[in-house]
C-alpha cells in the first residue's frame, strides 16, 4: 500500500430495535502525515461493550479512547507490536476502572482494530467483532471469533454448519476488561490491493446479514451508502442488537507507481542438507565402533564409538541452536506482507437476488409506513424507486442497488423509537 492512495471510509453505529442504549463504539483515524502513516498507518476500531446498563457502554468508550492514543504514541517496534501494546493498555485501563467501583466489576468489551500501513493490513482483536476483506467477488474473514462455538470447532467438537444451531452461539471466551491480563490475537500484515474493501463490524451486523451480502453491498456501493444499507438490513431483519460497521475502500495507485506484486508465500527456512550428512557420518561411526567392540577390537572400537557419540551430541546442540535462530529470525521478520490464509472465505451474493429481496422489503416497509403514518419524504422515496427500476431495466445492477438503498434509507430515516436519535451515530470520512 502507498501513502498516496486515496482511502475512503464511513462508520455507522446504531442502537437497533431491541436495545435501549448503544454499547457499541467505533473510531476511524487517518494518519495526518506520511511519517505517521509509515510507522503506524490509518486506524479503524470497533468495540462491543458488555455488562448491562451503562457499564458496557463505558467499557467500549474506554477502549476506543485508549487504544488509538497508545497505538500512535508508541514509537518502538512495528505496527503489530504497537497494536498489541495498545490492546494491552486498553485492557489494563478498563480493568482498573472496573476495580474501582462495585457496579463496574467484570465490565468488558470486544475490540477489533485494523491498521492500514506501508506493510499492509495489520489487525489486533479480542472477542467476536470481525474484520473482513472484500476483493472482487470474494470476502475473507481475517479474524478468529473468540467464542465458545469457534473454540469447539477448532478442537473438532463442532462442525462449522452446526454453529448457527447452537443456543448459546454468542458466548465469547475473551474480552477486554474482566481480567488483569488477556490473550490478544494479531493478524497480518495482509497485502492490500487497489479497490480492496475492508469491513470492521460488531456481531449486531453478522447476526442478521450474511457474508455474501456484505460482500455485494460494499463492493458495489461507496462506503457511506454501504454502511447505511448494512445497518438498515440488520434492523429490518430484527435489529436484535446494537450494530456498528466501518467500511474502508482502498483507492487506485498513483500513476507513476508500479502495480503491486505479491510473491508466493515463502516457506520457513530450515537447516541445510549438510547437517544431515554430518549426522549420517556420526551414525556410521557409532555403528562401526559398536561392531569393532563386538569383534573384540576394544581399543579402536571404544575410541570410535566415544568420538562419534560426543560428536553427535555436540552436533545436535549446534543444530538445535541454529534451528532456534532460524525460527526466531523468521518469527520476527515482519518487514514484508505475508499472504496469510483467512479463517473463512465466501462468495458474494448475486446482485439480482439481493435486489429482489430489497424490493420486497421496500414494499413491506412502505405499507407499514403508510399504515402507521410515518413522516417519510415520499418524493425522495418514489424518485429513488423509479431510478432503481430504470437502472434494472438497463441491466445496471450496481446503480439499481444504490437507488434501492436510497429508497430504504428514506423509509428508515422516518422510524421513530425512544432513544434512537441519541443512540444512532454516523461518521462519514475521507482523506
Amino acid at each position: 500500500m502507498r501513502w498516496e492512495q486515496l482511502v475512503e471510509f464511513a462508520a455507522k453505529t446504531d442502537v437497533g430495535f431491541r436495545r435501549h442504549n448503544n454499547e457499541d463504539a467505533c473510531v476511524a483515524l487517518l494518519a495526518n502525515d506520511e511519517e505517521v502513516w509509515r510507522h503506524r498507518g490509518h486506524l479503524f476500531v470497533v468495540a462491543d461493550g458488555m455488562g448491562g446498563h451503562a457499564v458496557g457502554e463505558l467499557a467500549s468508550k474506554i477502549a476506543t479512547d485508549t487504544l488509538p492514543q497508545t497505538f500512535f504514541k508508541t514509537r518502538e517496534g512495528d505496527a503489530i507490536r504497537a497494536m498489541r501494546s495498545a490492546l494491552e493498555d486498553a485492557n489494563r485501563t478498563i480493568h482498573a476502572r472496573g476495580s474501582q467501583n462495585r457496579d463496574f466489576q467484570r465490565m468488558g468489551t470486544t475490540c477489533t482494530a485494523l491498521a492500514l500501513c506501508e506493510k499492509g493490513a495489520v489487525i489486533g482483536h479480542v472477542g467476536d467483532s470481525r474484520v473482513y476483506r472484500v476483493r472482487r467477488d470474494r470476502i475473507d474473514q481475517l479474524t478468529f471469533d473468540h467464542s465458545l462455538q469457534w473454540e469447539l470447532e477448532r478442537r473438532g467438537r463442532l462442525r462449522p454448519e452446526d454453529i448457527a444451531l447452537q443456543e448459546h452461539r454468542n458466548v465469547i471466551t475473551r474480552s477486554l476488561g474482566p481480567e488483569r491480563e488477556v490473550e490478544i490475537d494479531t493478524e497480518g500484515p495482509f497485502p492490500v490491493f487497489p479497490d480492496d474493501v475492508f469491513v470492521a463490524c460488531s456481531d449486531g451486523l453478522t447476526a442478521h446479514v450474511k457474508e455474501g451480502e456484505i460482500a455485494t453491498i460494499v463492493r458495489d456501493l461507496p462506503p457511506k451508502s454501504a454502511s447505511r444499507m448494512l445497518v438498515h438490513l440488520a434492523n429490518l431483519r430484527g435489529g436484535t442488537d446494537n450494530c456498528t460497521v466501518i467500511v474502508v475502500r482502498i483507492g487506485p495507485l498513483p500513476g507513476n507507481a508500479p502495480p503491486p506484486v505479491v510473491a508466493p508465500s515463502a516457506q520457513r527456512p530450515t537447516l541445510s542438507w549438510k547437517w544431515l550428512l554430518w549426522f549420517w557420518l556420526f551414525g556410521v561411526g557409532l555403528v562401526t565402533g559398536t561392531t569393532l567392540t563386538l569383534f573384540h577390537r576394544l581399543t579402536p572400537g571404544l575410541i570410535l564409538f566415544g568420538a562419534s557419540a560426543v560428536g553427535g551430541i555436540l552436533l545436535s546442540l549446534a543444530a538445535w541452536r541454529e534451528s532456534h535462530q532460524i525460527r526466531t529470525a523468521s518469527d520476527d521478520d515482519l518487514t514484508q506482507p505475508q499472504d496469510t490464509v483467512p479463517y473463512r472465505s465466501y462468495v458474494a451474493r448475486p446482485v439480482k437476488e439481493l435486489l429482489d429481496e430489497l424490493a420486497g422489503l421496500g414494499v413491506e416497509l412502505r405499507r407499514t409506513a403508510e399504515e402507521d403514518g410515518w413522516r417519510v419524504d415520499w418524493n425522495s422515496y418514489n424518485s429513488a424507486v423509479q431510478r432503481a427500476r430504470e437502472a434494472l431495466a438497463a441491466k445496471r445492477k450496481s446503480l439499481a442497488l444504490r437507488e434501492y438503498g436510497k429508497a430504504i434509507d428514506a423509509l428508515m430515516s422516518a422510524v421513530q423509537m425512544p432513544g434512537r436519535a441519541a443512540a444512532e451515530a454516523e461518521t462519514p470520512g475521507k482523506p
